[in-house]
């Protein structure tokens, strides 16, 4: 699979996966956890020892990308979700150790998506929230 807005590298025995969505706060779009699904699912396969979810830019992630909810159907929203709870339960179920490098703010599915991974190593900028959208759904 092309990633669009991941990179994945490998560095030794371990895969670090870095999300590359800055100008969006690496909000969590339906094509962003398609691919964290994909690189994960690969990794959890494959000979790896661990696995390191990094960021670029200022924020960690800022959850889940509003701007492609909108207009979503209820149907069309349960599916978003699910493939959410997929990423965050693939995460959980890897045989490797996954280890979430932060700094800045995590929020919303951003803090969760940490809270998926085995380890948070945390810079002295990390902020952790939940949950976002003003209260939540």
């Amino acid at each position: 699979m092309h990633y669009e807005h991941i990179s994945v590298v490998q560095e030794g025995e371990f895969a670090i996966v870095t999300m590359r969505r800055p100008e969006r706060r690496n909000a969590l779009s339906e094509a962003h956890l398609r691919e964290l699904l994909d690189a994960f699912r690969t990794i959890g396969a494959g000979a790896a020892r661990g696995a390191i979810l990094a960021a670029e830019g200022p924020v960690f992630s800022a959850g889940h990308d509003f701007s492609d909810m909108a207009g979503r159907d209820l149907a069309a929203m349960r599916r978003l979700l699910a493939l959410c709870s997929d990423v965050m339960q693939t995460l959980h179920a890897m045989p490797q150790p996954v280890i979430a490098q932060v700094s800045g703010l995590a929020t919303a599915a951003g803090c969760q998506l940490v809270a998926s991974c085995d380890l948070a190593v945390a810079g002295a900028s990390s902020r952790f929230q939940v949950p976002g959208g003003k209260g939540g759904w």
